[in-house]
């Protein structure tokens, strides 16, 4: 790892006006904080449950106390709505919350019948995780890593994106501020060609990474080169199947909230949409009024449903991809066009005739975009739904509950599949994909379980 600093600077993506500068850490500087999680963690792991839940619960309370700050900060690095912003810092409180009441039993010994003998499975911290973060839900992202490891007595180191280094500091300033040990959860400030040496980093124990597909290779190939575990979640392109004995405008209402959240820009945000024929007609047109309603505005005004995207890059991305969908074929029912005016900014758009071939159907669009793709019948949304090199979450939209949770139960390629709701997080569910959507399992049991030594131990009198 290269021992040059880089300074860490802002734009705020509504305006692109220049925002705050932060300097970054060198190579041994990271190394050094790695280094200080590790003695951290060795006396934090002989810690017991109780104290670390009182320390979790007061993290949740820093976390409330300095909602409008965090919120704040949030719409200034990567454009989030003031009110997504409050609601994620209020998620986060609830996750810290969460696994201060439940670690212990999620983490309680298990005893094994064995004659003779005293036969459990215990579950014992690894060390120092690791986390390589996004920028699109920039405290969430973390917390759920985080508050489960914490409280299973692992340390953390936390990289975050680049264009969230604000938050990336303020997160390891809750636990400061929490009373946690110093130093067990580090922020380290530093480019991505840095991760490789920190994975390799004696003093790491294991890695998790939310992100692209591309990121999500490279880190598991570091890590399995150095037999280092890691847990992946990486990118999605959710299919919701709306049946033909779905409420047209009931489903287009969970359909557009499942699209926009965030902007678009979330891996569990639904975005094919495969209606059944016979209901097709009627679902675009209650589709299309649904997403109007989500207007651009300014993401510092609690009425705003529709910020800009986090950088001009990124929607010139979108944007292309539109296009390219509309030259394959796609019809554009909504939106589609870049607005002039400065900042990073995309309406809410709907494509439909969308098929195989074209961006919208084969690619993750990350932002608001909903594409309309048809199908014969069940068993063909069902045969498009899982056409797709991702599996993060789905949906199905139905009168239908029993024929609703066959199919997500039993027939989505994926790690979540939701009935007449929107796919999301929770800390009491586990959180996760399949195929090149990732690995492993965030959140809930499944979750704090990733970053321990499941251990067998035998005592024979």
């Amino acid at each position: 790892m290269s021992d040059a600093i880089h300074e860490f600077r802002t734009v705020d993506p509504a305006t692109l006006e220049p925002g705050r500068s932060y300097p970054g850490h060198s190579a041994q500087q990271a190394a050094e904080a790695a280094a200080r999680a590790a003695a951290a963690q060795r006396a934090w792991r002989r810690t017991g449950f109780d104290e670390r839940a009182r320390l979790m619960r007061a993290a949740g309370a820093v976390l409330r106390k300095r909602r409008d700050e965090y919120a704040d900060l949030m719409t200034r690095e990567m454009g989030k709505t003031v009110t997504d912003g409050r609601a994620e810092v209020e998620k986060c409180a609830g996750a810290c919350e969460h696994f201060a009441a439940h670690a212990e039993r999620y983490l309680a010994r298990q005893p094994v019948d064995i004659e003779g003998t005293n036969a459990f499975v215990t579950f014992n911290p690894l060390g120092v995780v690791l986390a390589v973060m996004p920028w699109n839900f920039p405290f969430w992202q973390v917390f759920r890593f985080a508050a489960p490891a914490l409280m299973a007595g692992n340390g953390g180191v936390l990289k975050h994106a680049s264009n969230a280094p604000g938050c990336a500091l303020a997160i390891e300033s809750v636990f400061r501020e929490a009373g946690f040990p110093e130093g067990l959860f580090a922020t380290v400030l530093v480019r991505s060609e840095a991760i490789e040496a920190l994975i390799g980093d004696p003093n790491i124990a294991a890695v998790t990474l939310t992100g692209s597909v591309a990121a999500g290779r490279s880190v598991a190939a570091i890590a399995g080169g150095r037999l280092k575990k890691c847990v992946l979640e990486l990118g999605g392109s959710d299919a919701y199947l709306v049946l033909e004995d779905a409420d047209a405008a009931a489903a287009a209402k969970v359909c557009a909230a499942a699209r926009m959240v965030n902007a678009g820009q979330s891996c569990i945000a639904g975005k094919r949409f495969i209606v059944v024929k016979p209901l097709r007609e009627a679902f675009e047109a209650a589709l299309v009024e649904a997403m109007r309603g989500y207007v651009i505005g300014d993401p510092r005004d609690a009425a705003t449903r529709l910020g800009p995207l986090q950088s001009v890059d990124a929607r010139d991305q979108v944007h292309e991809q539109v296009q390219r969908s509309v030259a394959g074929g796609a019809r554009l029912l909504l939106g589609g066009q870049v607005p002039d005016r400065p900042g990073a900014w995309y309406p809410a758009t709907v494509l439909t005739d969308v098929r195989s071939g074209q961006p919208a159907h084969d690619e993750e669009v990350f932002g608001p975009v909903a594409a309309v793709i048809e199908a014969a019948d069940e068993a063909d949304a069902i045969r498009i739904a899982n056409a797709s090199e991702f599996g993060l979450g789905s949906g199905v939209l139905t009168r239908d509950l029993a024929r609703g949770e066959r199919i997500a139960a039993e027939e989505l390629d994926a790690g979540m599949s939701f009935v007449n709701d929107n796919v999301r997080s929770d800390s009491r569910m586990p959180f996760g994909g399949v195929k090149h959507s990732g690995f492993g399992r965030e959140c809930a049991d499944f979750g704090i379980r990733e970053f321990v030594n499941v251990k067998s131990v035998q005592v024979k009198g």
